[in-house]
């Protein structure tokens, strides 16, 4: 058996194509991600990697559609992600394949 800490992971990302991880795989990729209310995330799009999210608490928009605890989004190659955290959020997000794809950028007027 391994026991591995969440703590010594990035970003929560803790099974994938990348050190450090608890399981090392090119298959896919799991996180729990912490959200907080008003926090700024940068949109964004991957261009390989299909995303599953499961919001397990807290409320949030995303393409314009308020979700709440329960949901599960997914958003595919090229979709933009514009989360907007209207309360604290816990996530769980699996991504597949484990792939380095993830493209910034601002939309600008």
């Amino acid at each position: 058996m391994k026991i591995d800490k969440i703590q010594d992971m990035v970003g929560g990302w803790f099974v994938g194509n990348f050190e450090p991880t608890a399981y090392k795989t090119d298959q896919f990729e799991v996180s729990y991600k912490l959200h907080f209310q008003g926090e700024i995330y940068p949109k964004h799009y991957h261009t390989k990697v299909t995303e599953i999210n499961y919001l397990i608490e807290g409320s949030m928009t995303i393409h314009g559609q308020k979700l709440e605890s329960g949901d599960i989004f997914t958003l595919y190659p090229y979709e933009i992600a514009d989360p907007e955290f209207l309360t604290d959020c816990k996530i769980i997000c699996v991504k597949a394949p484990s792939s380095n794809d993830k493209v910034n950028f601002q939309i600008t007027q």
